[in-house]
């Protein structure tokens, strides 16, 4: 049944109403095709060795697609199974019981980012309406005829492309984050995300797409077999948007950016495009600095926006927020809906005027704004949206200083922080501020805008805000970032 189920043996020669006789050559012949594709002797006997890995926990999709096939030899573009999109979907139907909902987010998400960082495919998680890949966490039969074994034997399985792309994982598993106890959620899910992206199971015993659960691994890097795989489906990763990390062209166009990095706000549009405000006027960033023709004026190009803005951040409805006092504006690209500005207290009730920052946060898509010393979180479809235990100190967040000017959620996962002409990159998986060299904070005009490498754009500022509180333990921060029961 193991050697019929995942692949080995032809279904017709197990069943007892074909007809078929089940000879002990075919059964050698199957057991030793699972041996060389374990990495193990090819005794085809089932000897303690060969029936130890049949009893290792493992993914539920077959390792052979298609009985007698040579399909194996070619399964980079498995029966030419892969999304003709690059722009995919997702959503989480069942969280599992045991996790919190934000941690599971936090570890989807980062699953699906080990495939993004390897191609041009990106994954946006939705809330409702039809997606591309739907995960839901069941037990035993959950209605696709293929039922959970409980704890152990199969721990999930995926359909790939041509199938809808959906995984599913048995519930009745101990998923685990961050730890050498149950099952680990991020490593497992990142396997069922590549078979949901078209690729089948690898007979290279360190790839991600060996079929075998090996256990935590508390330093995860995608194996070369993963990534020629994935890439001979997708492509190679082009370069996408990103903070400079080169030495940029002293033609940039930052003009009073370069003689003051301070800003207003800053934002990621729904079109990924990077705008900076500041006083009346706006930046587009590019790769290596700012786009040519900039600064532009705010009220020429954003009707109805004012200037010397508070805040910004871009929601998943697609729509940008802008605040300044007591009010915010709400835009569908470069143009203002209809009856805005509105009152900060109508549309954002227990966030006070006059922010420091507003952003969206991918530790747990919640939206937070920092004022003063302090910060809240807003979660729009909790009643109230934010809780009684807010504010809290900014402390909270290891390495920030007090008074942000704003922050950016970026698209390489790291989720940046302004202050007086300098930046803070900030690790969201282990948070707090990323170790690097040079350290940060760093100098924006220099990593961001372009600005020719001069004085104090080169080095980094080490010294600390007067008046700072030190930073909590990280127990503290968990307790306060992602509330029990969420």
């Amino acid at each position: 049944m193991y050697l019929t189920k995942f692949g080995y043996m032809d279904p017709a020669s197990t069943n007892p109403n074909s007809g078929a006789l089940l000879s002990a050559e075919s059964v050698e012949k199957s057991i030793k095709e699972f041996q060389a594709f374990a990495g193990l002797e090819q005794t085809g006997q089932l000897d303690e060795v060969t029936l130890e890995m049949m009893n290792t926990p493992r993914c539920g999709v077959k390792d052979k697609v298609g009985f007698g096939t040579e399909a194996r030899k070619k399964r980079y573009a498995l029966q030419g199974s892969r999304w003709r999109v690059r722009d995919l979907t997702y959503s989480i139907g069942k969280y599992p019981k045991g996790l919190l909902k934000a941690d599971v987010d936090r570890e989807i998400a980062a699953a699906f980012k080990v495939w993004s960082d390897a191609t041009n495919l990106t994954f946006k998680p939705v809330t409702g309406g039809k997606v591309h890949i739907e995960v839901r966490f069941e037990r035993g039969e959950h209605g696709d005829g293929d039922p959970f074994d409980g704890p152990g034997g199969t721990l999930a399985h995926a359909y790939f492309p041509i199938y809808g792309g959906d995984a599913h994982f048995d519930d009745t598993e101990s998923w685990t984050i961050n730890s050498f106890r149950g099952t680990n959620l991020f490593q497992v899910a990142a396997h069922e995300f590549g078979h949901s992206l078209g690729l089948s199971h690898s007979d290279v015993q360190s790839a991600l797409m060996a079929p075998f659960y090996r256990g935590y691994q508390s330093s995860f890097k995608l194996d070369k077999d993963d990534e020629t795989a994935i890439q001979s489906l997708y492509g190679e990763r082009e370069s996408r948007p990103a903070p400079p990390t080169v030495t940029p062209t002293a033609s940039s166009s930052g003009g009073t950016l370069c003689a003051d990095g301070s800003i207003d706000a800053i934002v990621t549009m729904s079109d990924k495009e990077t705008y900076v405000f500041k006083g009346s006027e706006y930046w587009k960033l590019t790769d290596n600095g700012v786009a040519t023709g900039y600064p532009r004026s705010i009220s020429r190009d954003w009707g109805g926006l004012s200037s010397n803005l508070d805040a910004a951040f871009t929601w998943t409805n697609g729509k940008t927020y802008f605040f300044k006092g007591g009010n915010y504006w709400r835009f569908t690209d470069l143009t203002m809906d209809a009856d805005y500005p509105k009152a900060i207290n109508k549309g954002f009730a227990g966030i006070p005027d006059d922010i420091d920052t507003a952003f969206v946060w991918s530790g747990n898509g919640k939206i937070y704004f920092f004022k003063g010393r302090n910060y809240w979180r807003f979660d729009p479809q909790q009643r109230p949206p934010v809780k009684s235990t807010y504010p809290k100190p900014i402390s909270n967040w290891e390495g920030l200083p007090n008074y942000i000017d704003d922050a950016l959620q970026y698209s390489n996962g790291y989720t940046y922080f302004f202050k007086d002409g300098q930046y803070y990159r900030f690790n969201d998986r282990a948070f707090r501020v990323d170790t690097a060299s040079p350290d940060f904070p760093r100098p924006v005009g220099y990593w961001w805008f372009g600005c020719p490498a001069s004085g104090n754009q080169i080095a980094p500022n080490v010294h600390n805000n007067k008046g700072d509180v030190p930073p909590s333990s990280m127990g503290d921060v968990m307790e306060d970032i992602f509330d029990a029961g969420e």
